[in-house]
């Protein structure tokens, strides 16, 4: 059985660890003995969400050559979730998510292939990469059917990662979360979108498509499957699929997240919300992780939810710019 034990004293670079996984990443290596490096542009990662823990921060772009060079020296594991990542944005600027999520991933991969003390790159994909579920659940070899610019950047990142393993013979690792959630997210996704609509005392919930459904898999749980695919033998070379394995309705959050903000609300579907090309299911078939890794999502959706509520109820004032979620915006 894989232990992340294994990680005490490695020194490791997280990209984009200032973020909402990636910050939880940071957590748990340094909770588990790692010398951790974070490198972030501070673009949706927040430098609050790293205060107390033992982590050297550097500020930095994934696309510059020189500071990448410098971060990866002396590391022995690189995980890789910088990216630019709510959907919206990349329909206004598709270049700068490709230059981002794609050239920024060439340019961090091609300088580890090239320094001699790493041994293990972990590329944090996407469920998005698979478009709308054609077959339930959704194991590794589903069809890949991105929606969103966004998702083709990140399939265009994943398997560029995938192609380099093969031609250079460089330990990776492709991990594709699904729908996580909790505490310090950083995009206005649809668990903020409804928390926040009901924590305002707005009664008239106003929502895209909420039959569309997808899997939330807590950010803890998200973030301990990529520490395990960081020291599994196995795992090299391998697409591996991090989720609850559950579906769950857009409505049926809704209800849920009103159960734990205490209050009642009328539905009304906004049809503004909706984007052209939506993914409509996305459900997780973790067979693979749970074969290769030893994981399993340990954290229940409500016992999550009430974690992720008290945080937003918190921290909500982070989230009155112009608040655009929608279901069909959740990635």
């Amino acid at each position: 059985m894989m232990s992340t034990q294994e990680l005490k004293g490695t020194n490791v670079l997280v990209t984009g660890g200032a973020g909402f996984i990636g910050s939880e990443v940071t957590r748990q290596l340094i909770q588990n003995g790692a010398h951790v490096t974070v490198l972030d542009n501070f673009t949706s990662g927040k430098g609050e969400y790293l205060k107390g823990l033992s982590a050297r921060i550097i500020k930095a772009d994934i696309c510059d050559r020189r500071k990448v060079s410098l971060c990866i020296k002396d590391k022995e594991i690189i995980y890789h979730l910088a990216a630019l990542p709510f959907i919206p944005d990349s329909y206004l600027n598709p270049q700068e998510f490709f230059r981002v999520n794609v050239e920024g991933t060439l340019n961090l991969l091609w300088r580890a292939i090239h320094a001699e003390s790493v041994e293990r790159f972990v590329y944090i994909s996407s469920s998005e990469v698979y478009g709308s579920a054609q077959r339930i659940p959704m194991d590794e070899s589903h069809p890949t059917q991105p929606h969103s610019t966004y998702a083709v950047s990140k399939l265009a990142a994943d398997r560029a990662v995938f192609t380099l393993h093969k031609e250079q013979g460089f330990p990776v690792v492709v991990v594709r979360p699904f729908n996580s959630y909790g505490p310090r997210i950083t995009q206005p996704y649809i668990i903020p979108e409804i928390a926040i609509q009901l924590l305002e005392n707005k009664r008239r919930l106003k929502l895209g498509n909420v039959e569309s459904s997808r899997d939330f898999t807590f950010v803890t749980d998200t973030a301990r499957g990529i520490l395990l695919a960081s020291v599994s033998g196995r795992a090299i070379g391998e697409v591996i699929n991090i989720g609850s394995g559950t579906e769950t309705k857009i409505r049926e959050l809704a209800i849920l997240i009103a159960r734990i903000c205490k209050t009642q609300f009328v539905l009304q579907c906004d049809n503004s919300r909706i984007r052209p090309y939506d993914v409509d299911r996305l459900v997780c078939d973790y067979t693979k992780a749970k074969k290769l890794l030893g994981w399993r999502p340990e954290v229940q959706l409500e016992d999550g939810l009430k974690q992720a509520v008290d945080w937003i109820r918190q921290n909500r004032i982070k989230f009155k710019a112009p608040f655009r979620g929608a279901v069909s915006w959740y990635r």
